[in-house]
């Protein structure tokens, strides 16, 4: 039986045009539609089920689904698609992930009462989101990776901002460094720990100079990781936290114990957040583009929406922001 995929490669249109053509959208000309149905007809196509959900009522909104709708990494970020929504008249609805498969956001995934969705989320499974990315529905992923007809995924170049800080560390004099990490599942931990990894192999640091302690992306993570490495009496030279809300927790940590950055530790966040030109003294970091991911994620949806094709995986770069935690002149 032929499928979908078949007819929008006989007709030379994306999976996405085929399926608008099939169910009579008003988002593409005329001459493709009928190039679309001529090569359903002759392929004897019928469609099924699922095919159908393209005759879902237009909302004209999409969907950001956060982890966390409180935390200050995500402003610019929903400044980002917000900004791009708006300027193609398009509304946007935040929605956290509380409750993960079963949360409302999924709700609005499985009924299609949006356009499209944007997902930083990993409490949402890999399995919601490639049931609901179908028959032009599009998904956008950021920092996770996954493949699927309509699934797009946007990231930023973790590994080579992890490497940055932790070269940076190095630069600066420091021989001995540890790594706090977020949740040991999350993608961009797993990304930032390699680029920490690749660093201390290119500049030959010893294993035996290097420690690893768990946080959770928190600022009490970092406290609590940092207290931990304290109390272990060797303190390493530098520490590169995977976050810069760890790190702020663990600046904290170390100013109740009398131990002064830079001059007795250096240390070095990842993020950006609106906090670090204020904490004492000012945070050294790894800026992502929060706000161009936003940005880039919502124009992959209208792309999508106009049947356009577009490749599947983005990466935006970093860049390293200078300030005095990590740096002894």
């Amino acid at each position: 039986m032929a499928t979908i995929k078949d007819v929008a490669k006989k007709a030379g249109v994306a999976l996405s045009t085929a399926s608008y053509a099939l169910n009579n959208s008003n988002k593409i000309s005329e001459a493709t539609r009928k190039k679309v149905e001529e090569a359903a007809r002759a392929l004897n196509y019928k469609k099924n089920g699922p095919a159908s959900d393209l005759k879902r009522t237009k909302t004209n909104t999409i969907a950001l689904i956060l982890s966390d709708l409180s935390g200050p990494f995500y402003s610019e970020l929903i400044q980002g698609v917000q900004d791009v929504a708006m300027s193609n008249g398009y509304d946007l609805i935040a929605c956290n992930s509380i409750g993960g498969n079963d949360s409302t956001a999924v709700k609005f995934l499985r009924e299609k009462r949006v356009d499209g969705a944007i997902i930083l989320a990993h409490n949402i499974s890999d399995t919601i989101a490639l049931e609901s990315a179908k028959n032009g529905f599009p998904i956008v992923v950021l920092d996770r990776e996954l493949e699927g007809e309509f699934i797009f995924h946007v990231e930023v170049d973790n590994i080579q901002g992890a490497f940055s800080a932790t070269e940076y560390l190095i630069q600066q004099g420091a021989e001995k460094l540890a790594f706090v990490s977020g949740p040991v599942n999350s993608f961009d931990n797993k990304r930032r720990l390699e680029g920490f990894e690749k660093a201390l192999e290119e500049y030959n640091i010893s294993k035996k100079n290097k420690w690893k302690l768990s946080g959770d992306f928190t600022r009490e993570g970092g406290y609590r990781a940092t207290n931990l490495l304290i109390a272990q009496q060797e303190l390493p030279d530098g520490i590169f936290y995977a976050n810069d809300e760890m790190a702020i927790g663990g600046m904290k940590a170390f100013e109740e114990k009398g131990i002064t950055i830079p001059n007795d530790i250096l240390i070095i966040g990842f993020d950006d957040i609106n906090l670090t030109e204020f904490t004492n003294p000012p945070l050294t970091t790894i800026r992502q583009p929060k706000y161009d991911a936003g940005a880039l994620a919502t124009h992959l949806i209208f792309q999508v929406l106009h049947g356009e094709e577009i490749k599947h995986h983005y990466s935006l770069p970093t860049s390293l922001i200078e300030r005095n935690s990590a740096k002894l002149t």
